[in-house]
């Protein structure tokens, strides 16, 4: 090149000349690669990644164990049949004194599995819980009434076939205040079963025992349970509205339906436990 001349430098000689120093390299380096610090995973990264995401999964599974053992808190455990053959439980024959309700827990109010009649033969297996005495009903346990559980099959009498208008050898303090249908029933049952030495009459508690139209005849067990029956027998002699005994009602109306179950009132008397009640029109 003649003296006194420069060469132009070009744009694109400009650059080779710079990428010639390390600075430049790198800078070109850079400016062409960029390297993000979140697109950088190593292996140890991923392996405290995967560990994550066991102990996560190892909660969820942890909490649904807890939930299912709080709900088999909550549901009522499955009463345990037992085989006739048990040899961990010694059965022991009893005989029911009167109709008694089965239930199904060792509680007054558990549901009702059936009315077993008077004289029904039952095994208890020696467990008492209060008032509950616990039996085999139907290969499972269930509960019953101790109080009317006896050692021996009682004997129920049989409901005399007639109507006495005698008047009752207790005399006739009872007949004050009542009406002619009550005084009837009064003295067929005083001649019918002499072992009746209670009575309940006029009152003044209002109802049909205020009105003198309903006789409480005070009685337990197998004797209540037929004078009942006798009642319902001659019930049209009677002119009877409705019996009530171990409670337990019947009325003519409702005849075709039998002994119907009322509701615990709380205690024997208010049950109609120890007495049958008859109200009549």
């Amino acid at each position: 090149m003649p003296a006194g001349h420069h060469r132009k430098t070009t744009p694109w000689a400009l650059r080779r000349r710079r990428l010639r120093t390390p600075a430049g390299f790198a800078l070109a380096l850079a400016t062409a690669i960029p390297i993000t610090a979140s697109a950088a995973i190593t292996p140890a990264d991923q392996g405290v990644a995967s560990t994550a995401a066991r102990s996560a999964a190892e909660a969820v599974r942890a909490d649904v164990r807890a939930a299912s053992r709080s709900r088999d808190r909550l549901d009522p455990p499955v009463p345990r049949r037992v085989a006739a053959a048990d040899p961990v439980v010694r059965l022991r024959p009893r005989w029911t004194t009167t109709r008694l309700n089965v239930l199904s827990r060792r509680r007054e109010g558990s549901r009702l599995l059936s009315v077993l009649d008077t004289g029904t033969k039952v095994r208890v297996t020696g467990t008492v819980r209060g008032l509950l005495a616990e039996i085999v009903w139907k290969d499972r346990k269930a509960w019953v009434r101790k109080a009317y559980l006896a050692r021996s099959k009682p004997t129920v009498p049989a409901p005399p076939a007639g109507v006495s208008g005698a008047p009752c050898p207790d005399g006739s303090a009872v007949e004050a205040g009542l009406q002619p249908n009550t005084v009837k029933l009064y003295r067929a049952v005083c001649a019918a079963f002499p072992a009746v030495t209670a009575w309940g009459g006029m009152s003044g508690s209002g109802g049909d025992h205020g009105a003198g139209k309903a006789l409480d005849i005070m009685s337990t067990g197998s004797l209540r349970d037929a004078i009942a029956d006798y009642v319902r027998a001659h019930a049209a002699e009677f002119d009877v509205n409705y019996v009530i005994r171990a409670q337990h009602i019947w009325s003519v109306q409702r005849s075709s339906e039998g002994w119907r179950l009322m509701e615990d009132r709380g205690s024997v008397t208010a049950n109609h436990f120890d007495h049958v009640h008859v109200s009549l029109y």
